[in-house]
């Protein structure tokens, strides 16, 4: 009877374990991205408070490993773990964009990757997420963020169009703003950070499947 009792409570003890290092590896996963987020630089074609870091690479590489929901909280856990240590100097439109862009990267590419778990289904995985950011970049941008961004710190939008103009003269709306100056942004972030995952997700997700 005690052998019957031990066999029926392992699957139970088995399943804790692996909760368990799931929340340790999405801590981990978090507080590197986290540092990661602090070591960011502009890009010259677009205005200066559009900074490229390479926190989603961690974000992603959770997404691929354990699925998109706990790429979510990586992303999620990231964003708090940065207010903790920078505070905010966007009024949180800034974390909230990152927030948004970040899911919008990596929760499809996990939700296409976990299907079929291939290095052609993550290339076409960290497309989709690309293609998906760069999307939801332009029009959450142009009618959420920006104008929030704008009331925040009491700025019309036409600032952000003269900004663009400075860059790219064919900016004349906020929308063209959005199209000519953030998607090619967020194109950029996209292909940068899934080369970069493609080059360390092999080696990173061996670590994260070996038992303690």
């Amino acid at each position: 009877m005690d052998n019957n009792i031990a066999l029926k409570n392992r699957p139970a003890a088995a399943g804790q374990l692996s909760r368990t290092r799931t929340m340790i590896q999405i801590a981990m996963l978090s507080a590197v991205a986290a540092v990661l987020m602090l070591f960011d630089f502009a890009l010259p074609f677009a205005p200066g408070f559009y900074k490229l870091d390479f926190s989603e690479v961690p974000v992603l590489i959770g997404s691929f490993a354990m699925g998109p929901f706990a790429g979510a909280c990586i992303e999620f856990i990231k964003i708090l773990l940065n207010l903790v240590m920078n505070s905010t100097d966007t009024m949180f439109v800034g974390e909230l964009a990152n927030l948004i862009m970040g899911c919008a990267l990596v929760v499809p590419a996990g939700l296409l990757y976990q299907r079929h778990k291939t290095r052609k289904r993550a290339l076409a995985a960290m497309a989709a997420g690309t293609l998906c950011m760069t999307a939801a970049a332009v029009f959450i941008n142009a009618y959420m963020l920006l104008p929030a961004y704008g009331a925040a710190f009491h700025l019309d939008t036409a600032a952000f169009v003269g900004m663009g103009q400075a860059i790219v003269p064919a900016v004349d709306s906020l929308l063209k703003f959005c199209l000519l100056i953030v998607a090619p942004f967020n194109l950029v972030k996209g292909i940068a950070v899934s080369l970069i995952t493609l080059l360390l997700y092999k080696h990173i997700s061996r670590l994260l499947k070996q038992r303690g």
